[in-house]
C-alpha cells in the first residue's frame, strides 16, 4: 500500500487531522509567517463582523489556539467557550486561556450541543469544510443562542475547496483548477504535507443551510485582503486574484 492510500485508510474525523505527526507543527509555523492570508484576510473580516463584543457569551467551534479569545475578553466579552476536535489544539488552547475566564473541551463540531439559548455568539473560523452534517451543527447552533443571538463563521471558499485535489500545498501557487464545482461532497486534498478531508458546499449551499436551521442572512463576505495588513505589493497583488475564504452571518430571530 502506497503512502497515500495509508493516509487515505487512516483519515482522521474532523479536527483530529491535527493530530497527525508533523501537521500541527506545519499549521504553527505557517501561522506564524507575517505572509498567512488568515491575518490579510480572514481575521480583519470576523472581527469587524463581530463589532462590540462587551458582554458577549460566546462559543468558538473549531477554536484552534483560541487566541482570538484574548481579543474578546479584552474587548469586554463575559465568557468563551472553545471546541476543537484535536487534542494538540486543545492543549494549546489550554495554555492560551490560563488566567482568563475562558475554557475549552474536547470534541467535534458534529457532535456539539449545551443547553438552549446558552450564547449570544457563535464563532467559527475555517473549521465547518471539516464536518459532513453541517445542518445538523447549525440546528444546534441555532438552539443554543438567544433569541437575536449571531453566527458568525467563515470556511475555505468554495472555488478552492473544489479546486484539483492533485495541486500541493508545498509551492506557491500561480493558478487554480475549479472542478465539479456544483457536486457537494468530500474532496480529499493535500494540506499541511498530509490528505485531508474536507466537504465542498458551494455559496448557495451554505446560505440554504443557514435559512433552513432558521437563520436571518445578515452578511456574505469573501474576505477581501487588506493593504494594511499586506504591505508587500507583489503578495498583495497574488491575493488580489482569487477568494481565499467565505464568511457568512446570521440572527436567530
Amino acid at each position: 500500500m502506497s503512502d497515500d492510500e495509508v493516509e487515505k485508510s487512516e483519515l482522521a474525523r474532523g479536527g483530529a487531522f491535527y493530530d497527525r505527526p508533523r501537521v500541527f507543527d506545519r499549521y504553527r509555523a505557517s501561522h506564524e509567517r507575517v505572509s498567512d492570508p488568515t491575518y490579510g484576510m480572514e481575521l480583519p473580516a470576523v472581527l469587524e463582523k463581530i463589532g462590540d463584543a462587551a458582554s458577549l457569551r460566546v462559543v468558538d467551534l473549531g477554536c484552534g489556539d483560541a487566541t482570538i479569545a484574548l481579543r474578546l475578553f479584552a474587548a469586554g466579552a463575559q465568557a468563551y467557550l472553545g471546541v476543537d476536535g484535536s487534542a494538540r489544539m486543545v492543549e494549546t488552547a489550554q495554555q492560551t486561556l490560563a488566567g482568563s475566564p475562558g475554557r475549552v473541551v474536547a470534541g467535534d463540531i458534529e457532535d456539539f450541543s449545551v443547553a438552549p439559548t446558552s450564547f449570544d455568539l457563535v464563532l467559527s473560523r475555517l473549521a465547518l469544510h471539516y464536518v459532513e452534517r453541517v445542518d445538523a451543527v447549525f440546528d444546534a447552533c441555532y438552539s443554543c443562542l438567544r433569541p437575536g443571538g449571531r453566527i458568525v463563521f467563515t470556511v475555505i471558499h468554495p472555488v478552492i475547496s473544489s479546486h484539483d485535489a492533485r495541486a500541493s500545498t508545498d509551492e506557491l501557487r500561480g493558478n487554480w483548477v475549479v472542478d465539479d464545482y456544483f457536486d457537494p461532497g468530500p474532496r480529499d486534498q493535500r494540506w499541511l504535507g498530509a490528505t485531508v478531508r474536507w466537504y465542498h458546499r458551494t455559496i448557495e449551499d451554505y446560505v440554504h443551510s443557514l435559512r433552513t436551521a432558521g437563520f436571518q442572512i445578515t452578511v456574505l463576505r469573501e474576505c477581501p485582503p487588506k493593504p494594511q495588513a499586506i504591505p508587500d505589493a507583489d503578495e498583495l497583488r497574488r491575493r488580489r486574484r482569487i477568494p481565499l475564504f467565505l464568511l457568512l452571518a446570521g440572527t436567530r430571530t
